[in-house]
């Protein structure tokens, strides 16, 4: 028979899982803040980043370092800690930890362990992102990153194509072209949101077609990201028109001729001869 308890009444020890802000700091809760005031201890993915936030907010607590190369023995101190009836909490560096952040061993050991585990509601990077995308909410599928490797990228995005749910990935300023042209090239031309910086200052939401994101000039692309993609669907052949467009776009942004078709053919999955005849009947009359 399931042994069943509630939450916040008992005695068995309890893990806060505390999500931080992904821009905006006054997203803390004053919930939140009170569970962290009341902490003995904050463990957290990196203890630089949150000294920075405890301090921003005026609260002094003792730290556990708890990341990706040391959660199984961090785990083991923070079980000890609260089976001595410390109050710990744990933080990852942005949003929710667990969700493409450590978090989720430290959860399954507290859980093994007897321990109950609560989370306090917060900030969400891919939450925020599917909501304003203007993409369907009904149905979705949270990816996070990719593969760094271009061929396990591929593979990956391969298997997603006949999935009908909306798509949602992070991805860093430094592979964010790249990512887009594969996946304008394998999921075909879709619809798509660009969200970044998320609930700061310069945050910005781009709308438009995978290819158009990805011919987007990588210097103005800054920031965490979140991109949201439409649901499989049949798209149709992409029209010379659209092409053209590319390539108008390609040579406005400065590259040459050469280097512009084979930009656009990488964009859109285009063969290059195609893309070159009508780089030529276009632009070079």
């Amino acid at each position: 028979m399931i042994e069943r308890e509630l939450n916040f009444e008992g005695t068995s020890p309890i893990l806060y899982l505390i999500p931080t802000p992904i821009g905006n700091l006054s997203e803390w809760s004053p919930r939140i803040l009170s569970l962290v005031e009341e902490a003995d201890f904050v463990a957290a993915e990196d203890t630089r980043n949150a000294s920075s936030l405890l301090s921003h907010f005026n609260l002094k607590k003792a730290t556990i370092s708890c990341h990706e190369h040391n959660e199984e023995e961090a785990g083991a101190k923070i079980v000890e800690l609260l089976k001595e009836g410390k109050k710990v909490v744990y933080m990852s560096d942005a949003g929710y930890p667990g969700i493409s952040d450590p978090g989720e061993r430290l959860v399954r050991r507290c859980l093994g362990e007897g321990i109950k585990v609560s989370v306090a509601s917060g900030p969400s990077a891919f939450a925020n992102a599917l909501v304003v995308s203007g993409l369907s909410t009904k149905h979705f599928h949270f990816e996070g990153f990719l593969p760094a490797k271009e061929s396990e990228r591929t593979a990956r995005l391969h298997q997603l194509i006949k999935n009908e749910d909306t798509l949602i990935f992070y991805e860093a300023p430094h592979r964010i072209l790249k990512t887009l042209i594969a996946m304008a090239a394998t999921l075909g031309d879709r619809k798509a949101a660009l969200c970044r910086e998320l609930t700061k200052a310069h945050e910005e939401i781009i709308r438009g077609s995978l290819s158009e994101l990805a011919l987007l000039p990588e210097e103005s692309l800054r920031g965490e990201m979140v991109i949201v993609v439409e649901g499989y669907f049949n798209h149709e052949e992409i029209d010379d028109q659209t092409i053209a467009f590319a390539l108008k776009e390609q040579l406005e942004y400065g590259l040459r001729g050469k280097e512009a078709v084979k930009r656009v053919c990488e964009t859109l999955d285009v063969k290059k001869n195609r893309v070159y005849e009508i780089y030529l009947k276009t632009f070079e009359r």
